[in-house]
């Protein structure tokens, strides 16, 4: 592992992905069809920016909100946003355009789980989507004390694809956990 000063190499990378292992979990598993939550939104003139482009504000908080979705769906309970992971604006929208946001489950730890988010702007006309951008934002589980609670459910892996989103998503918070470490 590198430490604190280095900064995590490709071959550091291949070897965490070669010594995460899908998860031998005790608890009841939940597959990750039934975290899935999808949302439609038609731009609007309050949602554009000076640019009259989709403000990036408006669709963080569009993301947020379904990435939060989907974790309650899987914890069957309350959760809070701990972090959101890169996002990257690919592409932008405009007035009037739908933007369909796909969030799903892709970790489940102790008390923290990992949700992808895709965010699309579809054509009317051919149904053709086009990502506006991906991202990953961590939920924490939370009791009435809105302290953090064990989630009760882990995540069952069905597929390849979502073996290989459980191993990215091992490397992912190792790489946030190194960047708080150093205060970045």
């Amino acid at each position: 592992m590198p430490t604190k000063k280095d900064s995590m190499t490709e071959s550091d990378l291949n070897q965490l992905v070669s010594q995460t292992a899908a998860p031998q979990d005790t608890r009841p598993l939940r597959s990750q069809q039934r975290s899935r939550t999808r949302a439609t939104h038609t731009v609007v003139h309050g949602d554009m920016n000076g640019e009259n482009r989709l403000f990036g504000g408006r669709l963080m908080e569009w993301i947020d909100e379904a990435a939060g979705i989907a974790a309650r769906r899987h914890c069957g309970g309350s959760v809070t946003t701990a972090c959101v992971d890169s996002l990257v604006f690919k592409n932008p929208a405009y007035l009037n355009e739908i933007v369909v946001i796909d969030a799903y489950v892709t970790y489940v730890g102790k008390t923290s789980l990992e949700v992808r988010v895709d965010s699309y702007v579809e054509d009317v006309a051919t149904g053709e989507r086009k990502q506006i951008n991906v991202a990953y934002l961590t939920e924490v589980c939370v009791g009435e004390d809105e302290r953090p609670r064990r989630i009760p459910f882990g995540l069952k892996l069905e597929t390849d694809e979502q073996r290989n989103e459980w191993h990215m998503a091992q490397i992912r918070k190792m790489i946030r956990r190194e960047r708080q470490e150093q205060g970045i």
